[in-house]
């Protein structure tokens, strides 16, 4: 079983940074992928950050520049680092780890369905 647990939410000024990190455990093969969704209120939830078993990463276009996501294998967290945040950064963050699925003999870790397990979340609120 795959263990997912959030941290580090909170409320910050417009600009301001926070740092989100996710704490996991559970059979590697089952955390090939990692990543960071967010749902705000009346909204399907999205993709903001995800990482793979090979490093590679990719970003929301919104967040791109001001999002960095980083995993670290010995510790077995994933954070995010998030600066110059905006109000419509304000959402349900959501850490999630999942095998992924292949096609063409590579790793997709680019949409929800590669994700398995999914924490409770941690609130994000950015205000004047």
């Amino acid at each position: 079983q795959v263990r997912v647990v959030e941290s580090g939410g909170g409320s910050v000024q417009i600009g301001g940074s926070l740092r989100l990190s996710c704490a996991t455990s559970g059979y590697t093969g089952s955390r090939k992928c990692m990543g960071w969704f967010r749902q705000a209120p009346g909204k399907e939830r999205e993709g903001v950050a995800t990482t793979d078993s090979n490093g590679s990463t990719r970003y929301a276009d919104s967040v791109k520049g001001r999002f960095t996501i980083s995993k670290d294998n010995a510790k077995n967290t994933l954070d995010l680092q998030m600066n110059s945040l905006k109000p419509e950064d304000t959402a349900m963050y959501y850490c999630a780890a999942g095998a992924g699925y292949y096609s063409a003999g590579a790793l997709h870790c680019s949409s929800q369905r590669s994700f398995d397990y999914w924490g409770q979340g941690t609130q994000v609120t950015v205000s004047s």
